[in-house]
């Protein structure tokens, strides 16, 4: 399933009502400036991420977001065994799962680090059931992954079970913008991306854990779900869980 793109770029006209077309005809004109769809969501451009990049500079603002990360276990124990391109095929199937799924639900693709991923959802697209985006994309993420598994797994020659990806989603208030002198990055930072990559590594293979703040959130599409108590590093007493 290939995800749909929008027609116009969905952060300019949310935000300004500006149509700025991303594909055919009308886009050439824009193109010739270096308007362009963006590469951490495609459905937004690059006057996007032009905002992101000078108006972030200068400050750093606080919103209301989901953060969500998914691992692709046993990623070291392949890299040893399989060689250096069927690494890189593997890692570029796990990516464009991760990133249609992604911005089906209008998140933004924030990063890419080694076997893993990180979205954010409700920045610059804004959508008030941001939480429930997140899980609705970790579960395509999921169904994706799970449906060209044992594709993957006889073609690399290794078990399904090396091949499974985790997921944790938390949501919260977080500060995102550009960090850093001598290198600058554009992220996010702050206890709901800490405690959602906490909630990631606390998740088996196929696995999605979402903390209390987005089961209130989003809690009505997984209603059967209970919570389990998770002693994550880095925290003093245990966070309490949910299977999305």
């Amino acid at each position: 399933m290939t995800m749909q793109q929008a027609k116009i770029c969905k952060g300019c006209w949310q935000q300004m009502h500006v149509p700025v077309p991303l594909h055919g005809v009308l886009s050439v004109p824009f193109r010739a400036v270096g308007i362009r769809p963006s590469k951490m969501n495609p459905n937004t451009c690059t006057i996007c991420e032009s905002m992101f990049t000078t108006v972030m500079r200068a400050r750093k603002v606080t919103i209301d977001a989901t953060v969500m990360f998914a691992d692709l276990r046993g990623y070291t124990s392949l890299s040893q065994a399989l060689p250096a391109d069927a690494i890189s095929r593997l890692l570029d199937t796990f990516y464009d799962d991760c990133a249609d799924a992604i911005w089906e639900q209008d998140g933004l693709l924030n990063k890419t680090i080694g076997d893993a991923v990180m979205a954010v959802f409700n920045f610059p697209i804004k959508w008030p059931d941001h939480a429930r985006r997140a899980v609705l994309a970790a579960r395509e993420i999921q169904r994706r992954w799970t449906e060209g598994r044992n594709a993957l797994a006889q073609e690399f020659g290794v078990g399904t079970a090396e091949l499974g990806v985790g997921i944790g989603i938390h949501s919260g208030e977080l500060s995102f913008g550009e960090f850093g002198r001598s290198h600058r990055d554009l992220t996010a930072i702050g206890t709901v991306v800490n405690t959602a990559s906490r909630a990631q590594t606390a998740a088996s293979p196929g696995e999605i854990l979402v903390t209390e703040a987005v089961h209130q959130r989003a809690g009505s599409d997984f209603p059967d779900s209970t919570p389990k108590p998770y002693q994550l590093k880095g925290f003093e007493t245990p966070i309490a869980l949910y299977a999305a």
